[in-house]
């Protein structure tokens, strides 16, 4: 019987400082699960979180990684949701169950526990039925990247046939975004700086494509594409002074979703934008379980098939973080 595992972990900030080492395997205490990682999906917040630690003052060594799909090797005294042989994936927020947030809540990967392991233990409360449908490879990009897009347009958003949805980029939460969104009926516009993403994006359901660079004026061009009134909803994943341009691409009442930092953590906006379009802006950051469980179902009912840029073994976690950093066209994954 196998009595160890392998865990990424940092003594010091820096990709150059991540380590893969072995440890004893543990035994999940009352209320605990004993999970075997299948695969782990990356996220940006990773990438910051192995950076600099996003700030915060982990206690070293730490465990990246928020995201994954695993198989229950054995429960704890007291456990009752799970049993040995169930697949699952983690819930990136440990504590939110549902409704409103609540303070004690932590998210997994700093400064809870990080999940690029061979095996982890979690709370049982941490943990959803992985989709039925899916690879753990698949599933693995649901708890953040997946959670995030449907929190947005689907928990908060209450996104229907019809409306139109803005998307920047072409990263993980973005085309979660735009399958969400085509799943209920709706059209949407991607934002990119390249005409090879822009294609598969288009391949992929979106109804138009702009490229950010050669088009000076992309809100007029949105705009445009939808006869002067605007989007209802937009994933502004960039952050930044890119939050006044999308509410000027905004439709009367339409709901702009702050979620990416790519050009920084401070937003900034003309207050006219704000008044013309009497936009709702609401911040997301990812959600609760209960939300992660109707994705789960929405995923096994429509048939969503996350789009995965590349598979990495777990040996290989610095080159899968390069990749990451290069902008991919959907998920990195990590799988052990």
């Amino acid at each position: 019987m196998q009595n160890t595992l392998k865990r990424w972990q940092l003594s010091r900030f820096g990709t150059d400082q991540l380590s893969l080492e072995e440890h004893p395997l543990p035994t999940p205490g009352p209320g605990e699960i004993l999970v075997r990682v299948e695969a782990a999906a990356l996220n940006y917040r990773d990438k910051l979180m192995i950076d600099n630690g996003m700030g915060m003052a982990l206690a070293m060594p730490f465990s990246p990684g928020s995201d994954m799909c695993g198989t229950v090797v054995s429960c704890g005294p007291g456990t009752s949701r799970w049993r040995a042989g169930k697949r699952v994936i983690s819930t990136f927020w440990a504590g939110w169950t549902d409704g409103v947030f609540p303070a004690q809540a932590i998210p997994l990967g700093g400064p809870g526990p990080g999940m690029l392991a061979s095996h982890v233990v979690i709370n049982e409360r941490w943990a959803v039925a992985a989709p039925k449908s899916l690879s753990p490879v698949q599933a693995s990009t649901l708890p953040c990247a997946g959670l995030t897009a449907w929190f947005a347009l689907v928990e908060t958003g209450a996104l229907r046939a019809g409306q139109t949805v803005l998307i920047h980029g072409t990263g993980g939460v973005a085309l979660f975004g735009l399958q969400i969104a085509r799943a209920h009926g709706a059209s949407a516009i991607v934002l990119s700086g390249s005409d090879e993403k822009l294609a598969k994006a288009l391949a992929l359901g979106a109804s138009h494509g702009i490229n950010r660079h050669t088009e000076a004026d992309w809100s007029a061009a949105v705009r445009a594409l939808t006869s002067g009134r605007g989007v209802d909803h937009v994933l502004e994943l960039v952050g930044g002074a890119n939050l006044g341009r999308s509410l000027q691409a905004t439709a009367q009442a339409g709901r702009v979703s702050v979620i990416g930092v790519l050009e920084g953590t401070e937003v900034s906006s003309s207050v006219f934008p704000f008044l013309g379009a009497r936009a709702i802006v609401q911040g997301i950051g990812v959600g609760h379980r209960r939300a992660l469980e109707d994705l789960v179902r929405a995923v096994d009912t429509t048939g969503l098939q996350p789009v995965i840029a590349a598979e990495y073994p777990h040996t290989a976690l610095p080159e899968a973080l390069a990749h990451l950093a290069r902008g991919p066209f959907g998920k990195v994954v990590v799988t052990f």
